[in-house]
């Protein structure tokens, strides 16, 4: 039991986002998991098969970045081997959110881009996401080339899946997700009006040198 008390600041973070999550339609009752590293090797992690609009903190698993699950009572989630690929490869990466927001989700099942270069904020915050090829949920193969991929990018279009982004913080990274959300409604509205007008190449150069380096 007194495992279970431990990082408590940490977990309560984690579940707080997860819910909002959940409260703004970024993600449904069963699905997505946000992770976030309290040391350099002990992660916290949201569980598999738990109300993640109702999420408690005493439900956010504590795991080792070897894969040791420290709250046995609890299950962690599907996704767990991927959260700990990403942080083995990336010391920078403090928090992971994953997650299925529906529109942005939407562009993963037809393989086309989400303008990001639409408005100053997306592309600032959001940079290029990048694809990612499919493979299945919760598989070792998943959990390997999404970490390769996050190499490169902070925010990672996961095929006919969802997304994933990493940050230096939760906020930082629940902030990415949903500011690509928007992003993505904006990409679909002008696209079916059939009238687009980016930022130039020099506008983005300059947000991408003060926002993005």
């Amino acid at each position: 039991m007194k495992k279970n008390k431990k990082y408590k600041k940490q977990r309560k973070e984690v579940a707080r986002f997860m819910r909002r999550l959940y409260r703004l339609g970024l993600t449904t009752t069963s699905g997505g998991n946000i992770s976030s590293r309290v040391s350099e090797d002990i992660i916290v992690i949201t569980p598999s098969a738990t109300d993640k609009g109702r999420m408690k903190w005493k439900e956010v698993g504590v795991i080792s970045i070897l894969g040791e699950n420290l709250t046995p009572d609890l299950k962690p989630s599907i996704e767990y081997a991927l959260h700990l690929n990403i942080y083995k490869k990336r010391a920078d990466v403090v928090a992971i959110v994953h997650a299925h927001p529906v529109f942005a989700s939407s562009f993963t099942a037809m393989k086309f881009p989400i303008n990001t270069s639409l408005t100053a904020e997306a592309r600032a915050i959001c940079g290029e996401p990048l694809f990612v090829p499919y493979a299945l949920m919760g598989s070792v193969e998943l959990a390997d080339i999404v970490a390769e991929h996050s190499l490169d990018a902070d925010i990672l279009l996961l095929e006919n899946h969802g997304i994933l982004t990493t940050g230096a913080t939760i906020l930082q990274a629940f902030d990415k997700l949903e500011v690509l959300e928007n992003a993505a409604k904006m990409t679909l509205i002008i696209e079916m009006k059939g009238k687009k007008r980016m930022l130039s190449p020099s506008r983005i150069h300059e947000i991408d040198r003060l926002f993005r380096h």
